[in-house]
């Protein structure tokens, strides 16, 4: 077996294979070199912000209560049948010519919105 000769230690399974690219516009990148700095990091040294954020991201646990409460299969069925109902609503109304929506379609609209957020809130109740 070869010995290691030194330098850079093999990764293996480790190996990072996946990239995810971000953008950000100036004041976002104002306050990530803002952060760098409070931790005694230089922003133009390399290899410095990739692991920084890696394990900024990494390190942090998922807010539980920001995510969205669990669904039947049947509640999304619904939701998605409201979605395909409105969508055959605006296609006739288009096909009609119609500039503006009735005041029917108005009102299940806002019908249909206060139901939706009935259900959302029942769902909150019930996982609390």
């Amino acid at each position: 077996m070869a010995m290691n000769k030194g330098g850079r230690k093999a990764l293996g399974d480790g190996k990072r294979e996946h990239r995810i690219m971000l953008r950000f516009n100036t004041t976002e990148l104002e306050q990530i070199k803002g952060i760098l700095k409070s931790y005694d990091l230089d922003y133009n040294k390399r290899g410095v912000v990739g692991p920084f954020l890696r394990r900024t991201i990494l390190n942090r646990e998922a807010a539980e209560e920001r995510k969205l409460p669990e669904m039947s299969a049947n509640l999304i069925y619904q939701i998605n049948k409201i979605g395909t109902n409105i969508n055959q609503l605006v296609t006739v109304a288009r096909s009609k010519n119609l500039r503006s929506p009735s005041a029917k379609l108005d009102a299940e609209l806002e019908r249909s919105n206060l139901l939706l957020n009935k259900i959302f809130e029942l769902l909150k109740e019930k996982l609390a």
